[in-house]
């Protein structure tokens, strides 16, 4: 574990992005390892979908422990779990959650700073340090975890003020997730890629964005120095509409 962790961290480079297509169980997990991927991430809209639930952590954590078991037995690689919100408010109690998750051998996770089942943004001193137990609780496992903080400051729906009216808070999110133990920033919602270079420029955590579709390159984010692309549900839903029209009567 610890060799795919170190491994891991070392794959996230400005303007030489990893590209994850996300996964949702061990048989999409081993179909993206044998394409030559580098390491597999899960995407929590898709395992729950897979399984019947709707996101938003509906999907009940022995289901999220137990898909994460397969994913990595399935396959020879770093393996990060989208962990939503870690399932729990208090520091504590996401603390003890992650522990469980980290004896199925993962070595990544993603978690956000929306507020799971409410509204709006965990405040940022709150967010620091429900990352700071994640990282104390890693850390006593003798696990190198990369902590993935998402911050949904981008992703608030169509009634947020405009993406640069937004980079303030963002940044200053981003500057109290790295004190807190963060190891990068997930923003997804922000597409405009100055604002993108600004990020990745103006703070120290390598960043991930959201590629939705094909219509952005992968050489075009690299070069707004993003270290890491994500698929998000986009895959899963390729590969059920491929089964719907393969079934269709």
């Amino acid at each position: 574990m610890t060799d795919k962790a170190k491994a891991f961290h070392a794959l996230h480079v400005k303007g030489t992005p990893l590209v994850l297509w996300n996964v949702w169980d061990a048989g999409s997990a081993k179909a993206v390892a044998e394409a030559g991927a580098k390491a597999i991430a899960t995407g929590s809209w898709s395992v729950a979908a897979a399984q019947g639930f709707a996101d938003g952590e509906a999907l009940p954590l022995e289901d999220v422990l137990r898909a994460a078991r397969q994913v990595v037995g399935a396959v020879d690689l770093p393996v990060s779990v989208d962990f939503e919100g870690g399932y729990a408010v208090a520091p504590e109690e996401m603390a003890e959650n992650l522990s469980a998750l980290l004896e199925t051998g993962v070595i990544g996770i993603n978690v956000e700073d929306r507020i799971v089942g409410g509204k709006g943004l965990h405040g940022i001193d709150a967010h620091a340090a429900r990352l700071a137990a994640l990282r104390a609780a890693a850390d006593a496992a003798g696990v190198n975890l990369f902590i993935n903080a998402r911050t949904d400051v981008f992703f608030q729906g169509k009634d947020a003020p405009p993406a640069g009216d937004l980079m303030a808070e963002a940044l200053e999110r981003a500057a109290a997730y790295h004190a807190a133990g963060a190891s990068g920033l997930f923003v997804p919602g922000l597409g405009d890629l100055d604002l993108i270079a600004r990020m990745a420029e103006e703070q120290a955590l390598p960043i991930n964005v959201m590629r939705m579709g094909d219509k952005v390159s992968v050489e075009t984010y690299a070069q707004a120095g993003v270290a890491r692309i994500s698929h998000g549900p986009g895959p899963y839903l390729a590969a059920m509409k491929a089964v719907t029209e393969a079934a269709l009567i």
